[in-house]
């Protein structure tokens, strides 16, 4: 059972106290790991860890029992992996908070994730380019087919879904399914659903019986395995819209990885409609042009900027694929090409470039 006592009183205050600085920079995720003597703790800022203070292991250990005690988690347990949510009002924050407890050599480990109030961010909120934009919304209104996004881990990819639900939700008329792992957001008017897999529930046993719940648009978090990518292609070929998001890289890959998973060249070529691959960018910080400065927390950048490039695939595309496979995929203008563009513009500079390229 969890603990029915709180720790120590000096450690509400310190939580309290670290994730308002995180709140207040914008940061995604608190991390806080025992190493040795003391806690080391970082905010993941625009996608990456920026270190921010140390706490002595006396008060580290009251902090992560404070923790525990507001996700309703055992306080004494920290040999076995724990998951639980903290109410906002429980921290006078801004944010709800999702919490994850680990084991490891150093000792445990404890990340915080900062569920921020987005406002409802839309398609044009997006800051992608408005022919992208175009291609989507048209995607939106149509009757069947497939949408699929790639990019790595912290490219976006959960960032546009969502802002495709709210505006399949603001068009209305259509009955809308999700299954997410997690859901992070909640939209109204939208049937949203987890998948479970401790009890069973994956991805392909999800969408395979919301199908039968009468979808007109069925949106899966992921496609990663043959059976949930044959589900999928087969209700984009039998009158349903499929969004979902597939590892693979590129445009190109996603098709290399669709025919990997399925091998029914017919099946893909056919079923998508819409490819998005999609990075995001640090933006220089408007207060110190990069230098760094308090309000960046000495890291030079604010926010980030998406760079897109994507594919339609229309009747000329599908005949090219259908004699030359993946090898006929073009995308328009390549990601490099267009985060180039932002580095001209000084929205983001060389290092940032190189990051995310290589070069």
């Amino acid at each position: 059972m969890a603990s029915s006592q709180p720790p120590d009183p000096d450690a509400p205050r310190i939580l309290e106290q670290l994730v308002r600085q995180a709140e207040a920079a914008r940061a995604s995720d608190i991390h806080l790991q025992m190493q040795g003597k003391t806690a080391q703790i970082a905010f993941r800022l625009d996608g990456l860890l920026t270190p921010v203070r140390e706490i002595p292991e006396p008060l580290a250990e009251r902090v992560f029992g404070r923790i525990k005690f507001l996700a309703r988690l055992k306080t004494y347990q920290e040999s076995l992996p724990q998951d639980g949510r903290i109410d906002q009002a429980d921290l006078a924050a801004q944010c709800d908070i999702r919490v994850a407890t680990y084991p490891t050599v150093t000792g445990e480990k404890i990340v915080l994730r900062l569920f921020h109030p987005t406002g409802g961010r839309s398609l044009e909120d997006l800051g992608f380019p408005l022919d992208a934009r175009r291609q989507l919304e048209r995607f939106l209104a149509g009757n069947a087919g497939m949408l699929l996004l790639t990019g790595p881990a912290g490219s976006g990819k959960t960032t546009t879904i969502y802002a495709c639900l709210r505006h399949l939700a603001a068009l209305g008329g259509r009955h809308v399914i999700t299954v997410e792992d997690p859901a992070e957001q909640v939209v109204p008017g939208i049937m949203q659903t987890e998948v479970n897999e401790a009890r069973g529930l994956d991805y392909a046993t999800a969408a395979r019986h919301l199908l039968r719940q009468d979808p007109q648009v069925l949106v899966i978090g992921e496609i990663r395995d043959d059976e949930t990518a044959r589900l999928a292609l087969r209700a984009a070929l039998t009158g349903h819209v499929v969004i979902a998001t597939l590892h693979a890289g590129s445009c190109r890959g996603v098709f290399d990885r669709l025919l990997t998973l399925c091998g029914d060249r017919f099946a893909v070529f056919t079923a998508v409609e819409l490819v998005l691959n999609q990075r995001l960018l640090r933006r220089l910080c408007p207060g110190c042009g990069g230098k760094g400065c308090d309000a960046c927390l000495r890291t030079g950048f604010s926010g980030r900027v998406p760079v897109v490039e994507w594919v339609k695939v229309d009747e000329a595309m599908r005949a090219e694929l259908g004699t030359r496979g993946p090898e006929a995929i073009r995308p328009t203008q390549s990601l490099a090409t267009a985060a180039r563009g932002l580095v001209n513009d000084g929205v983001t500079n060389e290092t940032e470039f190189g990051r995310i390229f290589g070069a």
